[in-house]
């Protein structure tokens, strides 16, 4: 796909350093590859764009680089070429020494977590480079690169050339292993045409594994498209699949050059939260020395992977903020990002995301409590943490936040759920009092149309799935926690001892007393006027499960169906309606609807001579 890019390294690293210090030199001489793909850089001797190339050690490890830019004016560039690597090759000149560059440069990669790498002392043949190297150590000292091994070269000679091979082999062997197994995120560096091929997008692949034939998802400024993978090169040779830590090119099929550029982002689909709106916690460049927050402009330039967006700032806490990106971008809890000030040309602070669906701070006070709230949090997203704070969740947005799936497994075994939802155990026992609530001032209001439909029970306590209802009712029950309400024929109802008036209460007692004697003797029309059961008062008794109806006008206890089948069963494997009457101590009346109820139910079935039959 292109001359420039990458089979599957072993590792990827990045420069950095000041504008002419002999970065892409330094890369050239290493790997016997031009960098610059600019005829304008090479003529000018300076790196305007990122440049890729990569060797193969003494050892068989591939490494491949990222060439950046160390002018000033192309810090955004530099940026989006050291975003997504592990680790830095640092290029600070003999002759010239620690520069502004230099600084800047070094801010990015501790704001962005960057903690392996090497520092290259250039042009040794030019001066004594222990000057420059003692100064660049201590402008490290206090940042997470102090100390970083140190191997002076010069390209033009050669001399330590192979001392850095062999440092580069170290390095390597001690960078942490990338999880191939992880969601894809590959945030996009360059994108081009190729004739015969079509768009081609390149980046570096920090973990997981794209294969061709692979779909993806194209996230844009202007929103997410679904893309398939037509073919992928790793280090310039073809590949059906490529795997972090890696340069790729990624040609996509039936996607315009112009619908992708610099900053946008290929996906695993469905596995991330696109998002414009998060809450991180700021830290400053060197150890000891906070990031003042209220000194913060209030717009910034937020950089991670290959993306610049430019972010409201609102300050939160004494180390906390949200921003309001211009875009959404795909991130997780504990993502590593730098904010700079475009104005200053400074980086400002690096930052840490915390929440990536923060809530509304809309109330008084809010934002003072959401402050404090951060403050408790940390960097590495916990699937009781995030559900305490949420309440309800979605197990899919918990792992698209950031929580590891085996940690979404253990809080799914004890915490109520249903259709992918879970509940904090604490939110849904104060869920299933609500619902408890909710039943009880219906039942005042309506005394003989007892509890509330499953759909109803939910809006009034605002679960976003109806399923939950039984979840949260069962937690309760499960916890001790009495709710009084029992899930019946698609209803929450209070159980027949609370959600009865005290006169229709008291006419069940002798109804049932009645039917425990004559378990099958239906009550008459009579009796039931005589109990002040009238139609509406039968009915609340059978919604609530204290009476079966078996037809109308013909109320049982519950069970009564049961019951019969075994009674019938002495009567031998078939029997006429009239001995089921008499067996069962009954009337017509009873005894053809309960008939009719058990064929339906599957328990009897008509004989040819218009006998019934035990199934």
């Amino acid at each position: 796909m292109s001359g420039n890019e990458g089979r599957s390294a072993r590792a990827v690293m990045a420069t950095a350093g000041h504008v002419d210090h002999g970065k892409s030199t330094l890369v050239r001489a290493l790997t016997g590859m031009e960098p610059d793909r600019w005829a304008e850089e090479r003529r000018r001797g300076m790196t305007i764009d990122l440049g890729f190339a990569w060797t193969t050690l003494e050892s068989g490890t591939t490494v491949a680089f990222v060439d950046v830019p160390g002018h000033e004016r192309f810090v955004t560039a530099m940026l989006a070429g050291v975003g997504p690597v592990p680790a830095v090759l640092l290029v600070v000149a003999a002759d010239e020494g620690w520069m502004p560059q230099s600084a800047e440069h070094v801010d990015a990669l501790c704001a962005l977590g960057v903690r392996h790498g090497l520092l290259v002392i250039t042009r040794s043949d030019l001066m004594e480079p222990e000057l420059a190297r003692d100064e660049a150590l201590e402008h490290l000292a206090g940042t997470p690169l102090a100390g970083l091994r140190t191997v002076c070269v010069s390209a033009a000679t050669g001399a330590g050339l192979d001392e850095l091979r062999d440092a580069l082999d170290d390095l390597i062997a001690g960078l942490p292993a990338p999880d191939t197994t992880a969601d894809v995120r590959l945030w996009v560096d360059r994108a081009f045409t190729i004739r015969g091929a079509g768009t081609v997008v390149t980046g570096t692949l920090g973990a997981g594994r794209i294969r061709v034939h692979d779909e993806l998802e194209l996230l844009t400024a202007e929103g997410a498209r679904t893309v398939s993978v037509r073919g992928l090169q790793s280090l310039g040779a073809d590949a059906t699949e490529a795997a972090g830590v890696s340069r790729v090119a990624v040609n996509l099929r039936g996607v315009p050059r112009e619908a992708v550029t610099r900053g946008d982002v290929l996906l695993a689909p469905g596995a991330w939260l696109a998002t414009d709106l998060l809450d991180a916690r700021l830290h400053g460049i060197r150890d000891g020395i906070p990031v003042d927050v209220d000194d913060l402009p209030a717009e910034l330039s937020l950089h991670i992977g290959a993306a610049a967006v430019t972010a409201r700032v609102r300050p939160l806490g004494a180390d906390t903020v949200r921003l309001r990106l211009r875009h959404p971008l795909p991130l997780r809890v504990g993502d590593r990002a730098v904010l700079r000030d475009p104005g200053r040309r400074v980086v400002a602070a690096g930052l840490t995301v915390l929440d990536v669906r923060p809530p509304d701070l809309r109330r008084r006070g809010a934002a003072t409590r959401r402050g404090a709230q951060l403050a408790t949090m940390t960097s590495v997203a916990s699937a009781a943490a995030e559900l305490a704070r949420r309440g309800i969740a979605r197990r899919s947005e918990l792992i698209a936040m950031g929580v590891t799936r085996p940690d979404v497994d253990a809080v799914a075994r004890v915490a109520p759920g249903a259709a992918g939802w879970l509940v904090d155990p604490g939110r849904a026992t104060e869920i299933a009092a609500e619902i408890a609530a909710a039943v009880a001032t219906h039942d005042t209001a309506d005394p003989l149309d007892p509890g509330l439909p499953t759909e109803a029970a939910r809006r009034a306590v605002g679960l976003p799935e109806p399923r939950l209802v039984e979840a949260v009712l069962r937690h309760a029950e499960r916890a001790g926690s009495d709710t009084g309400l029992v899930l019946r024929d698609g209803r929450v109802v209070r159980s027949a001892a609370r959600s009865l008036p005290p006169a229709v209460r008291a006419a069940m007692d002798a109804l049932r007393a009645d039917l425990e004697r004559t378990p099958f003797a239906a009550p008459e029309a009579a009796r039931l006027s005589e109990l002040g059961l009238g139609p509406r008062q039968v009915a609340s008794l059978v919604k609530t499960g204290e009476l079966m109806r078996i037809a109308d006008g013909v109320v049982l206890l519950p069970g009564a169906d049961k019951r019969a089948l075994e009674v019938l069963a002495d009567l031998g494997p078939e029997f006429t309606l009239s001995a089921a009457r008499q067996a069962l101590g009954t009337s017509r009346r009873v005894a053809v609807p309960l008939l009719e109820l058990l064929a339906s139910a599957g328990h009897t079935v008509r004989t040819p001579d218009g006998g019934h039959r035990l199934v």
